[in-house]
């Protein structure tokens, strides 16, 4: 059994067989997991005698695990950002189900199919049987599902949105990280920009390190040679975790790793294209900074470069490091600048 199923089932003991069940759906990625932090620790204060299970893809199962607001993960996924087909769930219908995953109508009935007691969701013309709030396309993510929850009497706060200290060291302390990748192309700003990134921070005596996901090694190997250190492509969350957690400041596209530098009060550039930072971005705080063109919504999952992502130069992303703040000290993602 491996260590995320070894967490999964004590949760899923630990909460015995009698406890009210309430289901939140999110079958999505990281970030998306990340962006809806704040309306389930919004759900565990409202609902603190339920088992929260949470049905979103197996991998995230230790994210899941580090909000403190989720006793057990239900694996489901699809491919790109679909609704699951169908739940694996067993035993009596949820007492509560929780949309956090669009506006409908296929995720509606995935959960109305299980015959919850309740169904907390947004509006759909196509499932006039829910009576929930509209759903607004113009809304940051966070503030979305805050304000599905605060329509059904939930009281949820979007800025409660920070994650623990992890356990995990982390494999470069005080280090600038940079990571390429992005799930799509229309997010990932060409490679060879990063690598002028990296040459422009360590020629700064900076200590850099390249990350990526999953299958992104040459990607990674490439920018690194600039003068970084390559880490593996797709960290373990905790390691991860630990090393955004440490870093002295994350430069990445609008992508999972973002909303974990946010998460962990670390300083960051991040570079939007076809989305707008108003929708998907950090909190308007001066340790993170959104670079960002205006111009018409793109596709996020496009296959080119979005041409708002291209419109970012290197000297922009070089001068927004620069004008970071370091972070607080005593919270996380603090520390000194580490010299190479």
């Amino acid at each position: 059994m491996s260590e995320e199923a070894g967490r999964t089932r004590a949760r899923e003991g630990a909460a015995g067989p009698e406890r009210p069940r309430l289901l939140v759906l999110r079958a999505l990625g990281l970030g998306d997991l990340l962006a809806g932090v704040p309306a389930l620790r919004a759900l565990r204060h409202a609902y603190p005698e339920h088992e929260i299970v949470l049905a979103a893809p197996a991998d995230l199962d230790p994210v899941a695990a580090a909000t403190g607001a989720v006793d057990r993960l239900l694996p489901a996924a699809a491919p790109g950002r679909a609704v699951p087909a169908a739940l694996d769930w067993t035993g009596r219908p949820p007492e509560t189900a929780v949309d956090l995953h669009g506006n409908g109508p296929p995720s509606h009935r995935l959960l109305s199919a299980l015959r919850p007691g309740r169904l907390l969701a947004f509006a759909h013309p196509d499932t006039p049987e829910i009576t929930g709030p509209p759903w607004r396309p113009d809304e940051h993510e966070r503030e979305r599902w805050c304000r599905l929850l605060r329509f059904y009497g939930v009281p949820a706060d979007v800025g409660d949105l920070a994650l623990p200290r992890p356990d995990a060291p982390s494999p470069a302390p005080g280090a600038v990280v940079v990571h390429p990748g992005a799930a799509s192309p229309a997010r990932r700003w060409p490679a060879d920009r990063y690598a002028a990134v990296v040459r422009a921070l360590v020629g700064t005596g900076r200590e850099v390190v390249v990350t990526g996901g999953p299958g992104e090694e040459e990607l990674v190997r490439g920018v690194a040679a600039a003068g970084a250190r390559p880490l593996a492509g797709g960290l373990p969350f905790a390691v991860l975790s630990a090393l955004v957690a440490e870093a002295h400041a994350v430069v990445s596209g609008d992508t999972g790793i973002a909303h974990l530098a946010v998460a962990h009060a670390t300083p960051s550039v991040t570079l939007f294209g076809p989305v707008s930072p108003a929708l998907w971005g950090p909190p308007p705080v001066p340790r993170h900074a959104a670079l960002w063109h205006p111009g018409p919504p793109g596709d996020p999952h496009g296959r080119r470069p979005d041409p708002r992502l291209l419109r970012i130069t290197v000297d922009e992303v070089v001068r927004a490091l620069a004008g970071l703040p370091e972070a607080a000290p005593g919270v996380v993602g603090a520390g000194p600048l580490r010299k190479r």
